[in-house]
This record gives C-alpha cells, structure tokens and sequence, in this order.
C-alpha cells in the first residue's frame, strides 16, 4: 500500500529517517517493520512564527517496495553520423539544448569561448589574488556559464512553457543530490555543479557530440537572410543552424549584430549592490532569536521587493553562508556577484540589492558622452525626459560606463568600493568597515557621492522599508559592496516566439539569459531545451 502524508513537524524531528519514520508510524497508527520506504516529496520551512516547523509531503510505502526509481532517466542515443546543430555557449541553455539535440537525434556541436570547467578554477583564483581578469575565462565565461560559480541555485519564478521537474531530473542523473526534486528553495552549490556540469558534457561527448573550448565565435555565416554557421577567431568554420545562448556579458556579440543591423532591442535591467550582513544576524532576525540558531536549522534566506517612485526595488540572488566574488569579464570594470557553498556553511550572508531600470529611464547615446563621474550623473537628465527605446545598446553601455566608475572607485583593480550600510542612508562616508567575505579587499567609498541619484535615493527608501518589515535589517553590521550590474542581459535578440528563431535571420536561434529569454539556471535550461526542440522540427 502506498500512501501519501503531510506533516509539520520541528526541525530537529527532521534530522535523520530514523526520527521520520517513527512520526509516520505514529501517525498512521503503523508498526516501523511495516514501513518499507519514506520518499520525501515535499518540503519546506515555516518561520513566520517563533516556533519553526518543517512542512513535509511524504510517499510512505507500507508492505509495499518501492517499484518506480526517485526520478525518471533518460536514454541517450548515438548521434555521431546526425546532422551537426552548432550551439555557442557552454551555459546552462547550451549543454541543455545540447542533450535535449541528442534525444531528438541531432548532433550538438558547442563551442565556447572560455576554459573547461578545472581550468577555469586557476583563472578565477588569478582574479582574487593578482587581480588580473582574462575575458575568455572567468566567473562569467567558461564551461557552465555564470551560473557554475555563482551558486547553483535551482529556485525559479519562470512562466516558461516547459518542465521544471524535467531539469532536476537530468541534473540528478548527472550526479545531483535529490534533494533538488523536494526542497522549496533547491540549491546544488558553487563546489558541487562542476561535477555535474563536467558530467554533462562527457554525455554529450560519448554519444558523438563535440564540445570546443578556446573558440570564440568571430561572426556568424550568413547567406541571404540564413544563418548557415559560424566562424571563430582562429578562422575556423562550423557548419550548421545556430543556437545563440552566449550569456549576458557577451557585449561583443551584442555589437556584432547592432553592427550588422540584425535586430536587437534595449532591455530593462536592475542595477544595486552587493548587501553583506552577518550570517547570525539574519538568522536571529528571520528565526526569531535571541541566540545561536539551532544545529538542524539551515541557514537563513530573505526575500524583499517594494516599490519606490515606480520602480521595483528587491533583494537578487540571496547566498545565506556564502561570498562574495568579483565577476568582471574584462579590463577597467568592477562587478560583484554571490555565491554558496553547498554546506554554505562560512559567516556571511549577502544578496543583490537592486533597483529596477527600464530604457527610457537613459539617455540613448553613450558614444562621446566622456567617462567616469560626469557621464553617470547626466542619467537621468531630468523627470519625463526622453527615452533610450531606439537605441539597442543604451541599456549595455549604460551598464559598461556604470562598472568602469565602480572600478575608478575602487583604485583601478578588484578592490571593492564599500560603505556600511546605516553610513549610506545616512549619507555619511564609513570611518572603518567591518570584515568581508570579499577575498580582493574593500576600500571605503560613499554610494551617494559617485553612483547616480535616481538609483541611490531608491536604495535608501527600500533599505528603510525593508528595515520596518524585518526590525534589524538596516544595521551598522552590514556593508555594501559595489556594483552588482549583471543581473540580467541588457539587450533582447528579437525571435519569433512559435519558431523560437530571429524574426529576420533564418537559422539563428537566440537563446537563455543572453538572448533576454531567460533568469537562472532553471529557466535557461527550460529554453535551451524549447530552442532545441525548435532546431529539430524545422532542420530534422
């Protein structure tokens, strides 16, 4: 007999099967000889009140073996004579494009401008101790994509037209634990994806696909309005329907088709920084203690949005027990982004703290606009003025002028302007800054001084808002470390979205979060896989 259980229950009644099994057998009046497996389907974290509990949804098997596996597998078949489908980028949407290609019977053949997943470890190491940033290979390029040292995070509000399960699915087939299928919030982590991700790509491999690393995609081949293939930096050519999934900090793809007038469009991004607190504090604010929190609670997460001046202001990508890293792809510009550990398990807490920017909040032009200080502080020229919807890379340039003044800021290498978090509300500058996860260092410098008003004065309104939801938040503990600009593309590859190809360019399929289709490692994954299948009803 197989029946289904929902249970809340205290954390600590959650440690081990063992505890599980005896208020399952409680609740159903059953003898522990009698229940054969407990499969969690379910589960999550109540702590709206001061007694925490755990929600479960569990699949108890009464004198009964399980007869089905955790998690369906796929078969994947032997393509090596199949027609070739180039894929530029090695992200989430390209090796998911990549394996669903397989299933379907094509040939995936990705190239990608960065290191294989080992190798790239040593140049982001290089970053964090010399400072030295190589624009092929870094936490943004390479094997995996951004997503492969920022975390993992599995969590996704996408709308997309596709499986969320399925991708967790695949990922536990490729060594994922399975508690990515039942956990609210999943989470792999920065130290286990690249396993997983290394796996990926050896199934690509073994069925006959090709994976190319160092191979940057110089421009595409186009005859008359098809896209036929790709040629690369070493002169190379690769034959073939494209799949675009670069990801959003590929700026030169981006010029290359403002270049060629192939259609793009300006798109809204969020722009902030990088929030840090104490671990322990966001843990006694959002548990509701008074001490150290409890051995068998996780670390915990927040979440805020508001609206200030009609503009969305909210917490992005929050790492409880993580760190913070610098995420610039090239030379002259300072980005941070965060990341966790799978135990995530270190001091600190951090989050993106951001404020929505839509196109018409810019002036379009960029070009001659000067550097630094004085081109930030024209945006916006003044309440109502006109807007940057005609111009396709004022959103990109934007972004660009906004990490070169953060990189000016911070003494011209990876040292991080920072200030304490009631300093900047205050409008004050931070005599002394408190210790960081931050591995390049931090340099004390005002927010409200070099980044402009119309993102600063809102960042002030959503910290004291969100300091009156959650009493604690807006502290002397935190600091704010900057910029965190690369949330999302800031340009849309404009496609059709029955064929999924660009609205001019036959065989060009753009493609995830580069393309501006997609947010996450999920939802990217989600539209490789819809790109793919797209590829092989029109090439197959």
């Amino acid at each position: 007999m197989i029946k289904e259980l929902q249970l809340r229950v205290l954390p600590e009644e959650t440690v081990n099967e063992q505890s599980l099994r005896r208020i399952v057998c409680r609740e159903l009046g059953e003898q522990p000889e009698a229940i054969y497996a407990i499969r969690i389907l379910k589960r999550s974290i109540d702590a709206r009140q001061r007694t925490i509990f755990f929600n479960l949804t569990l699949r108890i098997f009464i004198n009964e073996t399980p007869d089905m596996p955790e998690f369906p597998t796929i078969f994947y078949r032997d393509v090596s004579n199949a027609k070739p489908v180039i894929i530029v980028g090695a992200g989430p949407a390209g090796l998911f494009a990549a394996l669903r290609l397989i299933e379907l019977g094509m040939r995936p053949v990705i190239v990608e401008r960065g290191k294989n997943i080992l190798a790239r470890k040593k140049d982001i190491a290089l970053i964090n101790r010399t400072h030295t940033v190589n624009p092929d290979s870094n936490y943004c390029f390479g094997e995996g994509g951004a997503g492969a040292f920022s975390d993992g995070k599995l969590f996704t509000r996408s709308k997309k037209k596709g499986s969320i399960d399925r991708i967790l699915h695949i990922l536990c087939q490729h060594g994922a634990a399975s508690s990515i299928l039942y956990d609210a919030h999943p989470h792999i982590g920065t130290d286990k994806l690249p396993r997983i991700i290394e796996n990926i790509r050896n199934q690509i491999i073994a069925c006959g696909g090709e994976v190319h690393f160092e191979t940057c995609m110089q421009h595409l081949i186009i005859k008359g309005n098809e896209v036929t293939g790709i040629e690369t930096r070493q002169g190379e050519s690769f034959l073939g329907p494209v799949i675009l999934a670069t990801g959003h900090s590929a700026r030169d793809v981006y010029q290359w088709l403002y270049d060629r007038q192939i259609p793009i469009e300006a798109k809204g991004i969020a722009v902030g920084v990088r929030l840090e607190h104490p671990q322990a504090l966001i843990d006694q604010i959002r548990y509701h203690l008074t001490g150290e929190r409890a051995k068998y609670l996780p670390p915990a997460e927040y979440r805020f949005v508001t609206r200030i001046h009609d503009r969305g202001v909210y917490s992005f990508c929050m790492c409880p027990g993580g760190f913070i890293v610098p995420a610039a792809t090239g030379p002259r510009q300072l980005v941070v982004n965060g990341m966790s550990p799978s135990r995530r398990n270190s001091p600190w807490a951090n989050a993106g703290m951001v404020v929505e920017i839509h196109p018409d909040d810019i002036y379009p032009p960029l070009e001659g606009a000067g550097g630094g200080l004085n081109a930030l502080h024209s945006y916006p020229p003044s309440e109502g003025a006109g807007g940057g919807l005609n111009a396709p890379l004022s959103m990109m340039h934007f972004q660009a002028k906004l990490e070169e003044a953060c990189w000016q800021q911070g003494g011209c290498s990876q040292v991080a302007p920072a200030q304490r978090m009631t300093d900047f509300v205050k409008k004050k500058t931070s005599p002394t800054l408190p210790s960081s996860s931050y591995f390049p260092g931090l340099r004390s410098i005002p927010f409200h001084y070099w980044m402009p008003g119309f993102i600063t004065k809102r960042l002030m309104e959503g910290f004291r808002w969100f300091d009156r939801v959650s009493r604690g938040f807006l502290t002397h503990e935190a600091v704010m470390i900057g910029v965190e600009t690369r949330t999302s593309a800031p340009v849309r590859i404009l496609r059709n979205n029955e064929t999924m190809q660009h609205i001019t360019c036959k065989g060009l399929f753009p493609c995830g979060e580069g393309a501006g289709y997609a947010g996450g490692i999920i939802s990217a994954a989600i539209d490789g896989e819809l790109c793919a299948n797209s590829v092989a009803a029109i090439y197959q």
